[in-house]
């Protein structure tokens, strides 16, 4: 008996579930003046209250973000087209306190910043990321969707979207709300190239690139193929690329001076825009070959503390350092191995990866763990308030590829492994199966892949739980490369910024810095140094040329009305640069240039 009911209730839920649907129309009635008018609506509901919310994160976001203030003329109608009352009972949250099985939910939005966060309404084109543009129901994530977007009649457009397509090639569907949202769509004139790549097991996948720009076909046909170029490089790493839902991949790329600038990723798309003239340029890859990365680091080779995805409010993250970090390391690394930048533009990025970890007060202070944590406050985050952040965050993309860099170098040294074999067996475990992973689950990763569970368990205690120091000279030089001081002997008073033409500090001074140690922070302003006043900036380089590190000097300065006088002992800048041995002057050995050609060359037979 007991089993029968269980049974009966399974099939009744099932039969609810899959008579729920979510219907979404979309129009531009005054796309001159960056609106739409949005019908939402939800047939199959059990009778009762309904709750309509806007969302407050956004896939490949983590810090929270306020789309609802942009909705507006809300409205609540039932299938005959009569109004019914609809509440705002939150700021982004709207109830209709009594409803039948079908409600309908018409509301107006205004959208003109189009990037990878928010959404973009003109006459010239439509830019939509889905959680900054639809409302939707609570309690139905599973429930299908089906959306239309209502093209202007005067408009030759296309639609670039991950969407499942329809027969109707302005209508689409999606199998549930994460999915959704996960689909940012462009609409308007674009460029369209398409090739394929086929995977071992000869399975293959079709590659679109849909380009809003102004370009002649020949261009946007031989930058499509340097996009190309950058598939076939990051299939690789992992030996595969991923099996697209639909069987396809898009980027959609927005290159022209009337978007904000920004990259994001989904799960079988990207969405990129950059605010300059298209001119077909290498210098343009650099976003493509980051993004595109991420249809498998964090599309597929997921943190679980991003699953299940919260609308509602930011997921907190304690691995971004790999997801975003090592994804920033292979962006770089994978242009090169492409041929698409000089090795020299990589070792200026790997350079700067570096003075992230060493020279970073936050990377200094706290762990990759706790600074991916800090991304609910900075990843595209709005505050009017100072912070201190020069003093106790570092970025954990560039502070994860210092990570990424350190782990390669010690693989390819210590194990003749490299960071691809890690990322390889990372896609197997997690990637391939869909199974989130936690810190210990990477870590157990390391062991399996150097077969040195010592080894992993204390890179992990050091370098990712700790935030100890890693020694990167000796490592570089097996590569033929030089890590030195960049300005080594030259006296320094601290990373600051001034005030155009002013001694006014304009920034944080930084812990362990001579001005910091003087005394000095953001608003006082140098009114002398050893002696001499001081006017501007470069009148305070002018005297430090005559100096030396440790010298130490007098400095009067105003603080607010009270003018102050202390001792500054100068330092030497700790920047790092990195160059190769050629440069400086160095004969590199066979041993070096097959290490070089290991790490940096094509991977391409």
């Amino acid at each position: 008996m007991i089993k029968r009911f269980v049974l009966l209730v399974a099939v009744l839920w099932i039969s609810h579930t899959y008579a729920q649907k979510i219907n979404y129309v979309v129009s531009f009635p005054n796309i001159v003046h960056h609106e739409a008018h949005i019908s939402l609506a939800a047939s199959g509901i059990p009778a009762g209250k309904a709750i309509f919310r806007m969302s407050r994160s956004s896939p490949g976001r983590y810090a929270t973000h306020e789309f609802g203030k942009n909705v507006y003329e809300v409205k609540a109608f039932d299938q005959n087209g009569n109004a019914v009352v609809i509440n705002r009972i939150d700021g982004d949250v709207y109830e209709v306190p009594k409803q039948n099985g079908f409600v309908r939910v018409d509301y107006t939005l205004y959208a003109a910043y189009p990037d990878g966060t928010y959404s973009g309404i003109d006459q010239s084109s439509v830019h939509l990321n889905m959680p900054a543009t639809f409302l939707w129901i609570k309690g139905f994530d599973k429930a299908p969707i089906t959306v239309t977007f209502n093209i202007p009649a005067d408009k030759k457009w296309t639609i670039a979207t991950q969407l499942k397509p329809t027969d109707n090639p302005i209508e689409f569907t999606a199998p549930g709300l994460q999915y959704f949202m996960d689909c940012p769509t462009k609409i308007g004139q674009l460029h369209w190239k398409e090739w394929s790549i086929k995977n071992p097991n000869g399975n293959s996948y079709k590659f679109r690139l849909a380009l809003e720009a102004e370009a002649h076909d020949t261009v946007a046909t031989a930058f499509a193929a340097k996009v190309k170029r950058i598939t076939e490089e990051a299939q690789t790493v992992f030996g595969e690329v991923p099996a697209f839902d639909y069987g396809t991949y898009t980027f959609i790329a927005s290159i022209n001076p009337y978007v904000e600038g920004d990259g994001m990723e989904h799960r079988n798309s990207t969405m990129i825009s950059i605010p300059d003239a298209f001119n077909g340029g290498s210098n343009l890859l650099g976003v493509f070959a980051h993004e595109f990365f991420h249809c498998w680091n964090v599309e597929r080779i997921r943190p679980k503390t991003l699953e299940p995805f919260n609308f509602e409010k930011s997921n907190m993250s304690n691995e971004l350092w790999c997801a975003e970090g090592f994804t920033q390391y292979y962006g770089d690394l994978l242009l090169c191995r492409a041929g698409l930048i000089p090795k020299e533009t990589l070792l200026f990025s790997l350079g700067s990866l570096i003075n992230t970890k060493e020279n970073g007060t936050g990377a200094k202070r706290f762990s990759p763990v706790e600074a991916s944590r800090h991304a609910v406050f900075v990843d595209a985050g709005v505050s009017v308030d100072r912070t201190n952040y020069p003093n106790m965050y570092s970025s954990y993309y560039p502070y994860g590829g210092a990570i990424a860099l350190a782990l390669d170098l010690q693989l390819r040294t210590k194990f003749k492994l490299t960071l691809d074999d890690y990322m390889a067996a990372l896609w197997k475990r997690f990637g391939k199966t869909e199974i989130a992973y936690t810190i210990p689950g990477l870590e157990e990763v390391l062991a399996e892949t150097t077969r040195d569970k010592a080894f992993a368990a204390d890179f992990f205690t050091r370098y990712i739980t700790g935030h100890e120091s890693f020694n990167y000279a000796p490592l570089l030089e097996k590569a033929g490369l030089i890590l030195k001081k960049q300005s080594a002997g030259k006296a320094w008073i601290g990373r600051v910024q001034f005030k155009e033409g002013t001694t006014t500090i304009n920034s944080n001074t930084v812990m362990g810095t001579p001005l910091y140690n003087a005394g000095l922070d953001i608003d006082d302003v140098i009114v002398q140094l050893d002696g001499k006043l001081v006017a501007r900036s470069a009148d305070i380089n002018e005297i430090l040329n005559n100096h030396k590190p440790g010298d130490v000097l007098a400095i009067q300065f105003k603080h607010r009305n009270e003018v102050k006088t202390a001792s500054i002992t100068l330092a030497e800048n700790p920047a790092y640069t990195l160059t190769t041995f050629e440069q400086g002057g160095l004969k590199t050995t066979t041993e070096m240039m097959e290490f070089r050609n290991n790490w940096l060359g094509t991977k391409i037979k």
